[in-house]
Order: structure tokens, then sequence, then C-alpha cells
């Protein structure tokens, strides 16, 4: 720099001698607080003009017009000053040399401003140039930082220290690098305007760990106290690299749940809650949380928390999942089906977790357990025990429900087993029952007479009945030429609906059935009643070979134990056949029920005949038995152990 200033003169030489009035000096220069600035300055002024007692100066602070009466920084005629310069300032130049260097030292903040340069040649040549001096007194280094520090990319730093003092040098040290990957330091010297700059240049490339880190310069003058620092932070861009939310949970209908969404970016990023397409909330800053009130089936799903600063995006979601008991099932609507076909019954429901599905029929479980949120019951080849109402049961941890519908299986009539014809004590009565869905239509066919029965006449009573799918008819075969004839019992049971018809012969199967109960009663009842006879002959006999003398009659001690012993025969004997009557007895009643008349069965055997041939025991006479009076023989005793049994 002072090379420089020594050649000014030289260049100054050979200018135009015509040349007009003219300064050099840097625009900004800079120092240190309490340190020193030297500020170069050479002048020119008209060759004409004539200088009266020398070449004289005064460096303004501020203003450069006097009438304005700017604070002195320094008078060469006199050393009146501003009480702000007093002692600090000193021209360094030779002002007839054309050289107006001015030092300052021991600058302070309060000295920065704008310098003017006055020439003083005597008498009316005196001029203020407009040109100046900007001085910057610096409390602390200038670092030069980018606008925009990029995380991954590589960063320069430079920090600047003036070297405008000549008594001292500054040094320049980086501060807090330790933790940098790789730092490189870099020094330069810099001279421009008559004025020097030294700096250091720090490089390495950023993190996003180094965003907010603390970076320092150290300005420093050896053999001097002092010290000059600037730490600065940095603020290192970077798009989202880590995205926080909560973890996929499960949640009941009908309650609250808060997702939280953190987002580690620089700047902050805005972070967006999404469902699906939906944008649910936003906001720009580190962290969001959403609030979901009366949770639904409906909102269950995928959310995810989007952050984007401008450096980049990144995202993060969570699986929401809505526990719910099953919903009420959907099933068929009550279904009409033919007999033989395949039934197909379909349930499908809604719950979380899935729920399983049942079908029961009429309260019994068919088919299989299925845990999904639809079943289908097949039933191949229904039959009509398939018909009846069926619900489909789903059930979860949480909660249960049914539905169910009817099903309704239509088929051709069918003969029951209990369709027959039975001989009544007036002639046949025939019984038909069958079933069929629609129910079936029931009619007789005498095939030997040629005569169909649908209806009440004058030879014939037919009578039906209805109850759900089962018919029942029965007619009587009042005479009894008919019923001797044999024409009545060749009788055909007819029936049929809308799935077809047939005709079933009808035979007389409970007559030998009843014939057989008579006679077995009454051989029952003679084989008792020999057995009580021979009884009462035998007890007799032995009473009279152990209670009489020789000789002597006696008489029965007890006459009435033998009496009531064949009384009680009696009575079971009447019991048996009382049992073989009711029997016959069965479709008398139905009979009495449908015509208002009197049944008219009668079998053989009949406890009216019992009782015609009923045994009256009038005496008991024992021979040989000993009298109450002495025991003596009756005249005309036979001597026989046992009386006459007489029936009236």
């Amino acid at each position: 720099m002072w090379s420089l200033v020594l050649l000014l003169p030289l260049l100054l030489a050979v200018q135009d001698a015509h040349a007009l009035w003219k300064v050099w000096l840097p625009r900004d220069i800079s120092a240190m607080t309490n340190s020193c600035v030297v500020i170069p300055c050479t002048f020119m002024y008209p060759t004409g003009a004539r200088t009266h007692h020398g070449v004289h100066s005064i460096w303004y602070f501020g203003q450069p017009y006097p009438q304005l009466f700017p604070p002195v920084v320094f008078k060469s005629r006199t050393d009146v000053v501003h009480e702000s310069y007093k002692g600090r300032t000193k021209l360094l130049g030779d002002l007839n040399q054309r050289n107006c260097t001015l030092l300052i030292n021991n600058v302070g903040t309060e000295h920065s401003g704008k310098y003017y340069f006055r020439a003083d040649l005597g008498g009316a040549n005196i001029y203020t140039y407009p040109d100046f001096s900007e001085l910057k007194v610096l409390e602390q280094p200038n670092i030069d930082i980018p606008e925009e520090i990029l995380s991954d990319e590589n960063l320069d730093l430079t920090c600047y220290a003036p070297d405008n003092c000549p008594e001292m040098t500054p040094e320049i040290q980086w501060l807090f690098t330790d933790y940098l990957p790789d730092p490189e330091f870099t020094s330069e010297y810099t001279e421009e305007s008559n004025t020097a700059i030294l700096s250091n240049t720090l490089s390495f490339t950023p993190r996003p760990m180094h965003n907010g880190q603390l970076l320092g310069c150290r300005v420093f003058y050896p053999n001097t106290t002092l010290v000059y620092e600037r730490l600065i932070s940095l603020d290192v861009k970077f798009g989202p690299r880590s995205v926080w939310v909560n973890v996929s949970s499960e949640v009941m209908e009908g309650s609250s749940v808060t997702l939280h969404c953190e987002v580690d970016s620089n700047p902050a990023a805005r972070i967006s809650w999404m469902f699906g397409d939906q944008e649910l909330l936003w906001d720009t800053a580190p962290n969001v949380s959403l609030s979901l009130d009366d949770m639904s089936p409906a909102q269950e799903g995928v959310y995810t928390c989007v952050g984007d600063n401008g450096y980049g995006a990144m995202n993060a979601s969570l699986y929401l999942s809505i526990k719910f008991p099953p919903r009420e099932p959907v099933v068929n609507s009550s279904l009409t089906v033919l007999e033989g076909s395949t039934l197909l019954l379909h349930c499908s429901t809604q719950g979380s977790p899935a729920p399983t599905l049942t079908w029961l029929k009429d309260g019994e479980l068919v088919g299989t357990i299925t845990a999904d949120e639809l079943s289908v019951l097949e039933i191949s080849e229904v039959t009509p025990q398939g018909a009846g109402q069926y619900r489909c049961l789903a059930e979860n941890e949480h909660g249960r429900a049914s539905s169910s519908l009817n099903v309704t299986v239509e088929y051709g009539p069918m003969l029951l087993e209990e369709s027959k014809c039975t001989v009544v004590r007036e002639g046949v009565q025939c019984v038909c029952i069958a079933v069929g869905n629609p129910e079936p239509t029931i009619e007789f066919h005498l095939p030997d007479l040629n005569v169909t029965i649908n209806q009440t006449d004058n030879r014939y009573n037919y009578y039906t009945h209805t109850d759900g799918h089962t018919s029942t008819a029965m007619i009587k075969l009042r005479e009894k030429g008919d019923r001797n004839g044999g024409a009545a019992v060749n009788v055909h049971c007819s029936m049929s609906n809308l799935y077809g018809s047939h005709s079933v012969l009808l035979e007389l199967q409970q007559e030998k059935k009843y014939m057989m109960a008579v006679i077995v009663g009454t051989i029952g009842g003679v084989a008792v009643i020999a057995f009580i006879i021979a009884a009462v002959r035998y007890v007799g006999h032995n009473n009279k070979k152990e209670d009489a003398p020789a000789g002597t009659d006696r008489v029965l001690d007890n006459p009435a134990l033998y009496y009531s012993a064949v009384k009680k025969d009696k009575q079971n004997l009447r019991k048996k056949v009382l049992k073989t009557e009711l029997l016959g007895s069965k479709f008398n009643s139905i009979l009495e029920e449908t015509t208002g008349e009197e049944g008219s069965y009668a079998p053989m055997g009949s406890l009216a005949n019992l009782e015609r041939q009923e045994l009256n025991y009038a005496a008991l006479e024992f021979g040989g038995a000993r009298s109450r009076e002495g025991g003596a023989r009756r005249a005309g005793d036979d001597g026989s152990d046992y009386s006459e049994i007489k029936a009236k």
C-alpha cells in the first residue's frame, strides 16, 4: 500500500499542467475499534493557482461545507480540532507534494462516517473536494455468509479483518471447528483502492446435524490486548429427514383418537394429514396433531402425514382400525322352493374383527361355521323336512346380530301310514291322511261300485279336515250289506295337488287284530275260571284232612275268603276284556265328534256278553265238615270233598 502512495506524486507530475481541482482517496476504508487507520490521499489543484505561505489543509467529518460547521478532524494551520479527535489525528503526507494522507489513532465507532479534504493555497485558492472516504469502524470482524446454506453441499465461510494500520498487523483464527467434517482453511491478503484486507476462508460440507451449530471468527493483533470475535449460528437448509407418527392402532366405534405427526426439517415443513386424497388438516410447524371424534367404520383406513418445506418432502402412514359389533345380517327373502331342487341361502354382514356366521334351522345348527363376512348355505335336493325358519347368526368379540327367513317346500301328496279301513258296529270306517304342499285334496273311490266319494250322501258319511299341509278325509260305509258283501272294503284313496296325484288301496288292516284280541280274551277268561275252581277244591280238601278227625263233619272256618278270591279273579278277567274293547273304539270317538252318532264298534267277546255269563256263587257246601253244634254229619251227605258250583 505504501509503495502506491509513493508513486502517486510521480503520476501527478505527468498530468496536464492545466489540471483542475481533483483528489484521490479510497471510497471505503475500515478499521477495528481502538486500532488505527490511515486514509491515503492525493490531491491536485490548478497550475495557475499561486500558493501564499505554502499549502495548508483541513479534514472535515460528515460535511464538506464549512458554513455548516462540520467537525474539524485535522487542520494544518492550528491544532484546533473537534474534541473527539484531539490527540488522535496526524497528517502523514507532504502537502507540498500534494499528499494529504491522514492517520487516525484509537478510532471508535463514533468516528465512522465520511471524511472530506479541503486544500488551502492562500487567498481565494481554497477548495473543498466533493469526493470523500467513508470509514467503517468495526467492533467485530465481518464473516461472509452465503444467503442459503444447503445440507450436503460445500460451504465457504470467509472472515475479514482490515489491515489499514501500519503499526499493527492482524491475524485470523476460526473457533468451534472441532466437530466439522474435514474443515479446510485458506488465508488471503487483498489490496484494493489503497486499502488492505486480510481474509481467512473455512470450507466444509454441512449436514442436517450442523444446523444451529455455532462457529466463530477471532481477529487479534499480536503483542497487543486487542482481540475481536464474532459468533454465527449455521442455518443449514434441509428437506424432511424424518416423519414420526403414531403406530397403527385399533379404536372402538364411537370413540375419539388423536394422531400426532412430527417432521424434522429446516425450515419447518408444511405438514398435512391426508386420508386417501382428502386433506384433513395442515399447518407450517414442527408438529401437527389431528383429532378425530365419534369414529365410524367409514373412517377406517390409511392416514398419511406429509411434510414438505421446498427442500424436500417425506411422508409416513399409519392404519387406523375401527372395531365394531356385527351389523344385522342381510339374508334372502323368504323362499318357496320345489322338492328336489337346490336351495342357496346367502348371509352377509359387516363387523370388525370379521364375525363368524352360523346357520340355524329351527334353533338347530346346520351347515358349517364361517369366519367371514359372507356365508352361503347350500342344500341339495331339498326335502319337505327342509322347510322351516333359517336364522343367520353373526358374532364377534364385541357383540352379535341375526336375521332369519322362512323356507317353504312345495311337494306332491304323500299318504301317511295311519290311513286304513276298520270294522265298526254298523259297517266299515275308512280314514285317509295325506300331506303335501299345497295341501292335497282327498277323495275316495269304490271301484267295485264305480263310485267316487267326495261329499256326504245318504249312503256314505264323508268328512274332511285340513291342518296346515295335512289333509284328513274319512268315510263310513253304513250299510251292512256292503260290508258283508265285501264290495265296500275295496276302497281307494285318491289325493292330488299342483305337483301330482296318486291313488292307494286301503285294506281292512285292523279286522283280524280285533278278532284275535276277542278270542284271546275269551280263552283267557275260561282259563281263569277253571283255575279258581281247582283252587277252591284243593283248599277245601286240605282243610278237611288237617283239622277234622275221621268220621266227623266240619264246617269251613271262613267261607268268605274263598268267595273274595273268586271275585278278584273275575274282576281281572273283566279288565282284560275291557282293554280289548277299547282298542276297537279308537275311531268310534272320531266318528262321534264328526257325525254326532254313537260309535258302532262291537267286537266279539265284549263286556256285555261277559255280564250275561257272570257266575253266581249262591252257596258253597262242604261235606264231612264239622258242625258248630258238635260236628254231626248231616243226613244225605255223600262225603264229597267239594260242593257243586252252579251258574244262574
